[in-house]
């Protein structure tokens, strides 16, 4: 898993060259909004990394990362919390908790044009893929 914060072209750059070795079970992101322009190339084809969200995308000033979140497949979507950190809204300023991530696929739902319960199943599934039963 890799947490990377204002240092995306460099974290892809390693992953394109370690990518023989580190196999397609790999979770990018989370809440790196330096390159918004990263998270989806690394869901495509060739690095086929799982993309997770946080509570930053339900911030008003976010819609930048909103957009960028869009190209992102939905079967490479996973959703966090990022606790105790970037509670979502209308959570903001609070310490954060597990039961708010599902602020985070309300958020998301309408970018992909899908309910939030068939996004939460998505998501639930590409964990479930990535982790395990």
């Amino acid at each position: 898993m890799i947490h990377t914060r204002e240092a995306d072209a460099d974290t892809l750059t390693i992953l394109r060259e370690e990518r023989r070795q580190a196999g397609p079970g790999i979770r990018f992101g989370g809440c790196c909004t330096a390159l918004p322009h990263a998270r989806p190339r690394a869901s495509r084809p060739g690095l086929g990394f799982y993309v997770s969200l946080a509570g930053i995308v339900t911030f008003p000033k976010a819609a930048d990362l909103r957009a960028t979140a869009a190209p992102i497949p939905l079967d490479r979507l996973l959703v966090e919390t990022d606790q105790p950190f970037l509670a979502p809204v209308p959570h903001r300023g609070k310490r954060n908790e597990p039961a708010h991530v599902t602020k985070v696929v309300e958020a998301l739902a309408p970018l992909y044009g899908v309910e939030v319960d068939e996004l939460a199943g998505r998501t639930t599934a590409n964990f479930h893929t990535l982790f395990g039963p």
